[in-house]
């Protein structure tokens, strides 16, 4: 969450440990949530709850616990899909707005029309929309209805996320937040009467084909298309991905966005910021079904697992005086003429005589050598081993908290190839 403010994100969704569709995510507390909301309206930001599954019965009277536990924690608004959720809602929380969750599948200027007359703010549209289509139904909706729509992350291959798979297979309810992705997978036939001798489904030579899984959504090369459509708020999809992936795609959204916004006839796409999303795990890229009918081209993969291309080293913390101090007993400037020693936390193990990058708000990465690593006590370091250790880092220009450093290009471009092999793919 502060990732994604620190580098630009107007505004968050997450959900509580109940009624979120990421179920297996490690979900914010009611006291985290109260927290969240302060820290969020600090900023003069905003914060999106998630309700968005489906309760059965049984569920009801946990729903309105957890609603009248949120309650006064200053959320911004809820995002349901269940029409049993909206109006318990209403009930209890009568002054909180609501969004229309992409699960209700809105893909008509009717729909939107109708969840607007039931007093919807907004309405995530449902990600098989084309653009055209889009501004058809901002076209026909009150202006004080906002639409949003999902811009990057990662496509579900039913429809609108209404899927049974996972149910078949092992018994986790997609529409209750327990999906297991088995769209994921990589399939083969088997014919009866050989069930030992299974026949992969080939696309390409030596793999198998992904006959559900879908590419990853990456629209950063068409922001100017975006910008015009009506769409009120780009959304990110976030859920159970690392600050880092959280920080580098929201940086790259908001620099393309502000630079079209500073000047949209001057504005010219920069490859860079393309690259910058390639920097995170991904899996292949498309641009979803803004373009194309989700029945003429499907928008698969044609390779299972992610592709992960730098590693994230660490992020700059807040500076100590103390560990300053011993540094300075121990002899070590804390300046020179290669630059500052800054305070960092591992993510990753770095060593001296690497090429790294940092990353900084609204700006993409910048290169340099790694040519000192001290602990907090001034002793020299030859490398970083440690999960979560704290040590000094002499960077060449500015460095403030929060600032990501990654391994510079290069470094393992990488595909799963062990989850392609055993079939079990994320």
């Amino acid at each position: 969450m502060k990732a994604a403010l620190l580098y630009g994100a107007d505004a968050v969704y997450l959900a509580g440990q109940m009624f979120g569709m990421r179920a297996a995510a490690d979900n914010f507390t009611v006291d985290e949530l109260h927290a969240a909301a302060e820290y969020v309206h600090e900023r003069g930001k905003k914060i999106y709850l998630t309700v968005n599954t489906m309760p059965h019965v049984d569920e009801y009277p946990a729903l309105r616990r957890f609603l009248s536990d949120v309650k006064g924690a200053g959320i911004d608004a809820l995002i349901v899909a269940d029409l049993g959720v909206f109006s318990t809602v209403r009930e209890l929380l009568p002054d909180t707005e609501i969004h229309m969750s992409t699960q209700t599948s809105i893909v008509s200027p009717a729909s939107a029309k109708a969840y607007a007359a039931m007093g919807a703010k907004r309405l995530v549209l449902a990600r098989e929309l084309t653009l055209e289509e889009i501004r058809s139904i901002r076209a026909e909706l009150p202006a004080d209805v906002e639409l949003e729509a999902f811009i990057h992350g990662s496509m579900c291959v039913s429809y609108s996320g209404r899927c049974l798979l996972a149910n078949a297979f092992n018994g986790r309810d997609g529409n209750r937040g327990t999906c297991s992705q088995p769209c994921r997978w990589n399939y083969s036939l088997v014919e009866e009467k050989r069930l030992d001798t299974p026949f992969p489904i080939e696309q390409q030579e030596n793999v198998g084909t992904f006959i559900m899984s879908s590419k990853d959504m990456c629209m950063i090369e068409h922001i100017p298309e975006l910008m015009e459509s009506g769409i009120a708020s780009f959304k990110i999809e976030g859920r159970m991905k690392s600050a880092y992936y959280t920080a580098v795609v929201t940086n790259a959204y908001r620099m393309a966005m502000d630079a079209y916004r500073h000047d949209p006839a001057a504005y010219s796409f920069d490859p860079a910021w393309l690259s910058e999303l390639e920097s995170v795990s991904h899996r292949e890229y498309g641009t979803g079904f803004y373009f194309d009918d989700p029945m003429q081209n499907p928008q698969l993969v044609s390779a299972c697992g992610y592709i992960r291309e730098k590693a994230y080293f660490s992020t700059a913390i807040e500076y100590d005086e103390g560990e300053a101090q011993a540094l300075l007993n121990a002899g070590v400037p804390l300046e020179n003429g290669e630059g500052r020693l800054y305070r960092f936390i591992q993510r990753n193990k770095v060593s001296v005589g690497e090429e790294a990058e940092l990353i900084s708000p609204s700006r993409i990465g910048r290169g340099f050598s790694v040519s000192e690593l001290y602990a907090p006590d001034g002793t020299a370091l030859d490398a970083t081993p440690h999960p979560s250790m704290i040590y000094w880092c002499r960077v060449p220009f500015e460095v403030r908290e929060g600032d990501i450093m990654r391994a510079a290009a290069g470094r393992g471009l990488e595909i799963r190839a062990k989850d392609r092999l055993k079939g079990e793919c994320d």
